[in-house]
């Protein structure tokens, strides 16, 4: 089981049955699941598009992100790699695989290790061959883990992605300003590719804007610098960032340069958060019941959270994802998937609705805890939320009253994923 704490979770009928579609997505969004359905010993299949791998001397893999160790496990198993790179967090457990080195990385603040990974990457990439394949293997925390500033400090970097995180903007617009301030991201790595490459890639991006996945690292930029500053303003962090950040983005307005790679790369979306409800609505019914499917949930997480309330319907399953956004004002602890379970959990209550709710995140690290999630349902004490609300603390909640689903990193990154299962 993925959910290592399920069985202390199934504490009725209702929460076995939810804990059952949460697990049944989060195992459809393994990577070995997606990846040993497109690799081969001597080929990779993608989008009607065959890569015939004896066509080239050697094979390599680069790999960045949560996912980057169970994805480049999974290729090496399928197919013939020489060795390569792999960029891993801090937090995810891993073995020795011959020819690769394994770098460990910063998120979701980048430092000095993100650029020694960078370095890393760039320099692995200027020893290979015109006739050898590189396959970049690309999921979710690859902007943090790699950084390049350009023209800004590290320190002045990490102001500014902790100002972001905290204000509210949505992954698109966080990753917006990434490009603006790298060397790297809106497909400049792409600068330093001397061969035939390919990009596999897990989505942790709603709609799936490869320019915004991973920064567009190898794909490029459909953003501007003007783009970046009106972010800025939208949630007037404009005079919080550090100086140097405005003047580079000011400058960048004035020069009007643009974040585009010099060279094509394909760029193939091998999963996303579709993959996991697909596979836990087809759960929910296996289990007799009658579902609402809703995909791409986005936005601020009150309004998010009104919202599924007011489509629940009684004896119905609601199976949802995305990925909400929270304007933290509190000193708490805490995710937007504890804080949205915590706030469903009160409009419920409020409105007098039986239900199971389960919110959680496929990565398996919901903001600065060590929980996926959160679980409950009708009865959990409502008394004291609000005050638990307001200072961002939705983890003590759970710490106080039971529900933490616990799984560790997955080593797979696909958004979120939730269910209300109306009593």
């Amino acid at each position: 089981m993925l959910i290592r704490n399920i069985q202390k979770l199934r504490t009725s009928k209702q929460k076995k049955i939810v804990l059952s579609i949460l697990e049944s997505g989060l195992k459809a969004g393994m990577p070995d699941t997606v990846l040993k359905k497109i690799v081969y010993k001597n080929k990779i299949v993608v989008e009607n598009k065959t890569y015939n791998l004896d066509n080239y001397e050697r094979v390599f893999v680069v790999a960045v992100g949560k996912a980057a160790f169970s994805m480049t496990c999974s290729v090496c198993k399928y197919a013939r790699i020489r060795g390569g790179i792999i960029v891993i967090p801090d937090n995810v457990k891993h073995h020795k695989i011959s020819g690769f080195k394994i770098i460990k990385s910063s998120h979701p603040i980048p430092d000095k290790k993100s650029i020694n990974a960078a370095n890393s990457i760039i320099s692995f990439l200027s020893k290979v061959d015109p006739q050898d394949l590189v396959i970049f293997l690309f999921s979710g925390g690859t902007s943090s883990l790699t950084a390049l500033p350009d023209c800004i400090s590290i320190k002045e970097k990490q102001v500014t992605t902790r100002l972001l995180l905290r204000c509210g903007a949505t992954i698109n617009e966080i990753n917006c300003i990434r490009k603006h301030l790298s060397k790297i991201k809106g497909g400049k790595l792409a600068r330093y590719v001397r061969c035939k490459a390919l990009s596999l890639i897990m989505s942790d991006v709603i709609g799936n804007d490869l320019s915004s996945i991973v920064s567009g690292i190898t794909y490029g930029d459909n953003t501007t610098f003007s783009d970046a500053k009106k972010i800025l303003e939208k949630y007037h962090i404009e005079n919080l960032v550090p100086s140097k950040v405005m003047q580079h983005i000011e400058a960048g307005i004035t020069k009007k340069q643009k974040s585009t790679h010099t060279r094509k790369i394909e760029n193939y979306i091998i999963c996303d958060n579709n993959v996991c409800l697909e596979a836990m609505n087809k759960q929910a019914k296996k289990l007799g019941l009658s579902t609402i499917l809703l995909k791409g949930i986005t936005g601020n997480i009150s309004d998010v959270s009104k919202r599924l309330v007011r489509i629940t319907k009684r004896k119905h399953c609601l199976i949802f994802g995305g990925e909400t956004t929270v304007t933290v004002t509190g000193s708490g602890k805490g995710g937007r998937n504890q804080e949205l379970a915590l706030r469903l959990v009160e409009l419920l209550a409020k409105n007098k609705i039986k239900a199971v709710v389960a919110c959680m995140g496929t990565d398996g690290v919901d903001g600065n805890t060590d929980a996926a999630g959160a679980i409950s349902e009708s009865g959990t004490p409502s008394d004291k939320i609000r005050s638990f609300l307001e200072n961002n603390d939705s983890y003590h909640y759970f710490k106080k009253y039971g529900g933490h689903i616990i799984t560790g990193p997955t080593q797979t990154n696909l958004a979120d994923i939730g269910v209300i299962l109306r009593i």
